[in-house]
This record gives structure tokens, C-alpha cells and sequence, in this order.
């Protein structure tokens, strides 16, 4: 009987967890229709310093994708846009210290079915650099078909300081996007 009581409960405890709402992407992303134009600086600028009382993020683009073309992925943090990448290059920017939630979002071009994205979750501390990779996988599947995904994931500190001097920085610029039906 205690057995089966303690199945019950450790039962619930796990549904417990899994019923916790996912994270919304609008929250850490942007508008849907925002687009950026992206320009490279491939002089290698050197690597920016922490602002006082603040935490520096860096998104570097892994691009595994085989496609014609390079993908643009936007990233987002709480709920707006901070920049763009295409191919295999990065950005940075700043955050206070405290809870945020970064998106990034693939925008491949006219064959994607939709938007992709992936979401993290990070607590930012005062002083601290963060480096994340923001890897785009998939391919052609057919004539027609072409199928992507994107993982953002956290790196140490060695190998997002590798990636970065080996990338040109992506600088964008947030550009409006043309509404069907106007010219």
C-alpha cells in the first residue's frame, strides 16, 4: 500500500512539472514582420568590454544549413528584436543584470513553411559575458522541400571567444517589411 501511495505522488509530481506553461515566444521575441538589413564588419573589431553594472551577450550563427542561401536569424530579448545575423557571423549587445529570455528565429526565405525558433531562459549577473550559439541544421529533402531548425545553445567561454574572432560581426538595421496588397 505505501508503494502504491508513493507511485501516486511521485505520479503527480511529474505532471505536476510537465503542466508549467511553456514560455510564450512572443515574450522573448519580437514582432513577426520585422525584417533587418545586415551589413558585415569583417575588420575584426576588437572584442567590447563589459559595461559597468552590466552583463554583455554574444549570438554567434552556426550555419549547418545546405540551402542556396544563407539564413538570417533574428534574436530577440524580452520581446524585441536586438539584431540579425546571416551566415556564419555574430552580434552583441548589453543586458542589466536579472532574468531574461533570448529567442532566436529563422527567416530562410520564401521555402519556409513557417517560423522556427528556439528559446533560453538566463539569469544575467553584473560583470558577466555570456556567448550562445545559434545553429541552423537541415537541408533539401526533395525537389521542393527543404526542411531547417535552429538551436540556441549556451558555450564556455574558449569556444565562444573562438567562434567570435573567427566571424565577422553582423551589424543590422531594423527595416520596415511591405504589407501585401500596398505599394
Amino acid at each position: 500500500m505505501k508503494l502504491a501511495f508513493a507511485f501516486i505522488l511521485i505520479t503527480a509530481s511529474v505532471f505536476a512539472q510537465n503542466s508549467t506553461p511553456a514560455p510564450v515566444p512572443q515574450s522573448a521575441c519580437g514582432p513577426w514582420n520585422e525584417k533587418f538589413q545586415i551589413d558585415f564588419d569583417d575588420s575584426h573589431p576588437p572584442i567590447p568590454q563589459v559595461e559597468p553594472g552590466k552583463a554583455l551577450i554574444f549570438v554567434i550563427e552556426d550555419q549547418q544549413y545546405l540551402g542556396v542561401n544563407d539564413v538570417t536569424v533574428r534574436v530577440g530579448l524580452d520581446g524585441a528584436w536586438v539584431g540579425a545575423t546571416v551566415g556564419d557571423s555574430y552580434l552583441f549587445f548589453t543586458v542589466e543584470p536579472g532574468e531574461h529570455h533570448l529567442c532566436v528565429d529563422i527567416r530562410p526565405g520564401i521555402l519556409d513553411p513557417g517560423h522556427t525558433i528556439s528559446l533560453f531562459g538566463l539569469t544575467a549577473e553584473r560583470g558577466k559575458v555570456y556567448h550562445f550559439r545559434a545553429r541552423t541544421i537541415g537541408g533539401r529533402e526533395g525537389p521542393s522541400v527543404h526542411t531547417i531548425s535552429i538551436d540556441l545553445d549556451p558555450l564556455n567561454s574558449d569556444e565562444g571567444n573562438f567562434l567570435v574572432a573567427s566571424s565577422p560581426l553582423s551589424v543590422s538595421k531594423s527595416k520596415p517589411m511591405k504589407t501585401e496588397g500596398k505599394k
